[in-house]
């Protein structure tokens, strides 16, 4: 299984997988292959940057994520999101909150 990943400048260390069940046969053509992604959830992550191509077969794990897991949400519905770990994202809420705080008494 083939998949393409992609991360989103906008929101760090968000990542999607997308799969590309077809590859290579599929390289000939240019295809917006983010479409997939449901609009509310794209309109989210803005932007995304293609960061790597994976061969999913021919691994056996990930860095963060359950290929398991992975695989099967990309066998499902075409495309997995990798969200930050909980203490990272509450974090990064944190400073988002600080930043806007900061704005209103400046």
């Amino acid at each position: 299984m083939h998949c393409d990943v992609y991360k989103f400048p906008k929101n760090e260390d968000w990542y999607v997988y997308i799969a590309r069940p077809n590859y290579p046969d599929d390289t000939d053509t240019l295809t917006d292959w983010l479409g997939v992604l449901p609009s509310p959830l794209r309109a989210k992550l803005g932007l995304g940057q293609f960061v790597m191509h994976l061969d999913l077969a021919s691994r056996d794990k990930l860095a963060r994520a359950d290929i398991n897991e992975v695989r099967a949400k990309l066998a499902e519905q075409g495309y997995y999101v990798q969200a930050p770990p909980a203490d990272i994202l509450a974090a990064q809420a944190l400073a988002k909150a600080k930043e806007a705080q900061d704005k209103k008494y400046d």
